[in-house]
């Protein structure tokens, strides 16, 4: 209805379908155990009247909201862009509308988004936090009080866990390229106090250790995801007087960074330095030549992540937090050859 007039409200729904205020509710509320011709009649009033079901009332009653939260720092990178759709469609199916949030990287943004997400009285929460040591964001997902799954972030014994093996990525990797004959290799990544970042860092420094080799400091940069910090990084290692043969960018966002201070520094791929990133399957395929890439099938995990969720939060998984492990793919490419002298 429009024009000024009353809201539809259930009874009106009742009154038109000439069925008792019960059975518009039962029907209304999905209830499964309703004569077909009287769930027709109703569903049908529904229509004529454009009746909408107040959320509020709905959810103070069935202590359920039907809602989903996704809290992933940005969703400007494919991979995550790839992780959330096939979520969102999945969730959407079974009639639970996500709620997508990203924190840009910022701490307090997040725990403002956690209280966002407590206000609508969220069923459930899949979340990659800024920081996996920090006790405020902690303490803010654990009031939730709601099935939470965190995406690629250590376990904390208390919530379900989806994982990628970045170790084993980055010891592919190094393989790889100590067998084309790459000693001074470059690791661009995050920061320490997340999983991602802290295993690349762990399997990059032991791979030199077990190649005998003494791993030069310049050539580790941590600190942060973004395509900005590995322009600026690779940027500042280009011009080192020994610069690095290989550069590994270490984050789904971080190649487009490492290819525009290339070019800025009049450098060709793979003649002059090799090139490997982590998953960014479009640029990577596109960019001429081609570039090496560490692949992580993050729709798979998408999959896995939603029907996780689903069954917590409609009770048909029980028991203690899981823990699900995501392996990595090397995809040789163009990008890489031996290293020029």
């Amino acid at each position: 209805m429009n024009g000024g007039m009353p809201k539809p409200t259930i009874k009106d729904v009742a009154l038109e379908a000439g069925v008792s205020l019960g059975t518009a509710s039962r029907v209304i509320n999905r209830f499964s155990d309703v004569n077909v011709e009287m769930r027709l009649r109703v569903e049908r009033a529904i229509r004529k009247l454009g009746y909408t079901p107040d959320a509020v009332a709905q959810s103070m009653r069935s202590r359920s909201t039907r809602t989903i939260g996704i809290l992933i720092r940005d969703f400007s990178s494919p991979a995550f862009v790839s992780f959330a759709t096939v979520v969102q469609s999945l969730l959407y199916r079974e009639g639970y509308v996500p709620l997508l949030a990203g924190y840009a990287d910022e701490p307090r943004r997040e725990l403002e988004i956690l209280s966002a997400f407590a206000q609508r009285r969220i069923d459930g929460l899949i979340v990659t936090t800024s920081s996996d040591s920090d006790a405020r964001l902690a303490d803010t997902r654990r009031k939730l009080a709601v099935p939470t799954i965190l995406f690629d972030r250590d376990p904390d014994g208390e919530q379900d866990t989806i994982a990628v093996d970045h170790r084993s990525g980055i010891q592919q990797v190094m393989t790889y390229l100590l067998k084309l004959g790459h000693r001074r290799v470059a690791l661009l990544t995050g920061a320490h106090h997340v999983r991602p970042a802290r295993e690349r860092i762990e399997a990059f420094i032991k791979a030199h250790h077990d190649a005998g080799l003494v791993l030069d400091p310049m050539l580790l940069r941590t600190g942060s995801f973004t395509a900005e910090f590995a322009e600026q990084q690779s940027v500042d290692l280009l011009a080192l007087p020994n610069r690095p043969t290989a550069i590994i960018a270490g984050g789904v966002n971080m190649l487009p960074g490492v290819l525009l201070a290339i070019r800025a520094a009049g450098l060709s791929i793979p003649k002059d330095i090799s090139v490997v990133s982590s998953t960014n399957p479009e640029l990577c395929e596109l960019f001429m030549p081609t570039v090496t890439e560490l692949r992580v099938d993050y729709g798979a995990m998408g999959v896995e992540a939603s029907q996780l969720m689903l069954g917590r939060v409609q009770g048909t998984i029980k028991g203690p937090p899981r823990i699900l492990r995501f392996d990595t793919t090397l995809i040789e490419r163009e990008s890489c050859a031996p290293p020029h002298v």
